[in-house]
């Protein structure tokens, strides 16, 4: 008969165990490190058009849009906006691409569909050339590049790479119009 006290205060004790209170929640992740602007060129052309810009996903597995697209003609030039190391030259899904990571981040940009001209390994500067755009898997109405920028798995805005100086248009300038008579 000892056995049965014993075994109601073992049930009483696992019982009011079991009733506690949860353990609060872990706290929230540190906020990520923002995008330092250190681009110092676009990867094709001078100001290229933005033909599709970045939709964020609301999850990781939701659709959206894990870059910009940026018009450029077939064989354009595509740069590197800064001075990186090359993680990957090759053939992706049919379709030519191009990781470059930057030198004192923990940030990579892809370009695709590029004809690479640059190896895995390779250094390279802001501004150099690491392959030309590719007219196959494009999934834009013309021609365009598809620019990305990772850290980690976690896809980021590649235009927050880019200085305002590099971003803005300039200053807007009235021209004379030549040949329209003037108002009486």
């Amino acid at each position: 008969m000892v056995l049965l006290p014993l075994t109601m205060a073992l049930l009483l004790l696992l019982t009011a165990w079991a009733w506690a209170d949860p353990p609060p929640p872990a706290p929230p992740p540190p906020p990520r490190a923002p995008v330092p602007a250190l681009a110092r060129t676009w990867p094709v052309g001078v100001r290229p058009l933005v033909v599709r810009g970045w939709e964020p996903p609301a999850t990781a597995y939701d659709p959206g849009h894990r870059g910009v697209d940026l018009a450029a003609p077939v064989g354009s030039a595509v740069r590197a906006v800064a001075p990186g190391r090359v993680s990957f030259a090759g053939r992706v899904a049919g379709r030519g691409a191009v990781s470059v990571e930057l030198t004192g981040t923990d940030l990579r940009t892809t370009y695709e569909p590029v004809t690479p001209s640059v190896t895995k390994g390779e250094a390279v500067r802001a501004g150099d050339v690491v392959g030309a755009v590719e007219a196959t898997g494009s999934h834009c109405p013309a021609t365009c590049i598809h620019w990305g920028l990772l850290r980690g798995d976690t896809y980021l805005n590649p235009l927050d790479l880019l200085p305002p100086w590099l971003l803005e248009r300039g200053p807007s300038r009235l021209l004379p119009v030549l040949g329209v008579p003037l108002p009486e």
